[in-house]
């Protein structure tokens, strides 16, 4: 018997040694996106089918789930920064900072342990590229809303792809200070803009900022429900940063979804189902990479906090209904009337809506209820495949998910 278990012990470790390590690492954020959030996008797809039940996303179907904890150093309730800081230096700091510790001190990101060792790094989002999360991952300041000083930490990192967003205030708080994008370039950074602009100088770029066309909002990407041709998506964007990245030593790209969290903060359930979609397409795009290197890519998706305290059914009756934003759907997908869409009705009936009162009226009727029109408490959904994704298994604090992602990369912490 004892040797029995002597052999099954050294299979095991033999095993273990021989899993490969994680080259390619994703880790994708969907920003205030919890538990609710993702549960009514499944309950949305089952509806598109005619269907009461749940449709899985991307993502939701990963082999490995867990759970993890956001709270602060200074509160239950995390901000944006804090939680960043968590997701991407493994510390705990307090709301309103980012990249430091509560005393200030200056902490290094993962991204930073990953481009040292060779390995190319893109960061990515939706929102501005100077936002708590993304600059999480390369920035330190006490004040996340000092983002013409985060946005000039960007040039100093050497990362070779920033995409999606641009930057909040590249002149500044008074409009006064020097661009940053001319203090990008001056770095070696090519900044592109659109999908035509980027094909033609990406080959020739070493590091490249990748923005929407000239002439549309090039510091966003837009709402799902209001891409038009030639936008750029966050899939898009992080395709781009694949093919640009890909090299023999590896790469790590975090892309956040940052408008899950928009829509939620003005409880607005359509726009929070439709950025949930988006924010799932980008990940299959890392999927179907994930296809082609099955036993060197990582991929974790996981969330800062949530953001809204979403209810499947606000009413009692044991029911909810999405019916409405079926139809908004189709109708944006036949590309009508914005002001019909968002009112799922005929537009003279809610003329005298405002905005708010439309996005309120959707979730009354379809049943779903808001806590707050801010952040919550509770834990947040992490799901995993790859290289070293059993490690994402189970309850874990978000200060353990970027210490986990270099282990399975086998980078030192």
């Amino acid at each position: 018997m004892k040797k029995i278990l002597i052999f099954i012990l050294t299979l095991l470790v033999a095993t273990s040694c021989s899993e490969k390590k994680a080259k390619y690492v994703f880790l994708f954020i969907g920003d205030g996106m919890g538990f609710s959030h993702v549960a009514v996008t499944e309950a949305f797809k089952a509806v598109e089918k005619g269907e009461i039940g749940s449709e899985p996303l991307t993502f939701s179907q990963f082999p490995v789930m867990g759970m993890a904890t956001t709270y602060s150093a200074s509160n239950f309730i995390t901000r944006s920064s804090a939680a960043g800081t968590a997701l991407s230096a493994g510390t705990k700091t307090r709301n309103g900072m980012l990249g430091v510790t509560p005393d200030t001190t200056g902490i290094t990101a993962i991204s930073y342990k990953f481009h040292d060792l060779g390995r190319k790094v893109g960061i990515i989002s939706n929102v501005t590229i100077d936002h708590a999360t993304p600059g999480a991952f390369y920035a330190h300041n006490p004040s996340r809303s000092d983002y013409y000083a985060i946005a000039k930490e960007l040039p100093e990192t050497g990362f070779e792809f920033f995409g999606g967003g641009g930057f909040a205030k590249p002149l500044g708080k008074e409009d006064s200070e020097r661009s940053i994008y001319e203090i990008v370039a001056e770095k070696g950074y090519t900044v592109s803009y659109g999908m035509e602009d980027y094909l033609a100088q990406k080959e020739s770029a070493e590091k490249i900022i990748m923005l929407q066309d000239k002439g549309k909002e090039n510091n966003i990407l837009p709402y799902m429900k209001d891409v038009k041709e030639g936008d750029l998506t966050l899939a898009q964007v992080v395709d781009a940063a694949i093919k640009f990245l890909e090299n023999e030593k590896g790469f790590f790209i975090m892309a956040e979804g940052g408008k899950i969290d928009w829509a939620a903060h003005s409880n607005d359930l359509a726009n929070t189902i439709f950025e949930t979609l988006d924010f799932d397409a980008a990940v299959e795009v890392a999927y179907k990479f994930y296809q082609q290197h099955p036993d060197e890519t990582l991929i974790v998706v996981t969330a800062d906090h949530e953001t809204g305290g979403i209810t499947l059914g606000s009413k009692t009756g044991y029911n909810f209904d999405l019916t409405i934003i079926k139809e908004i759907f189709d109708d944006i997908k036949k590309g009508e009337n914005k002001e019909e869409v968002e009112s799922g009705e005929t537009p003279d009936v809610f003329s005298y809506m405002s905005e708010k009162e439309v996005i309120s009226y959707v979730s009354d009727k379809a049943n779903i209820g808001w806590t707050t029109m801010s952040h919550t408490g509770g834990a947040v959904p992490v799901f995993a495949i790859g290289a070293g994704s059993s490690l994402f298994s189970g309850r874990m604090d978000n200060t353990e998910i970027p210490k986990k992602i270099c282990e399975a990369a086998g980078i030192k912490f």
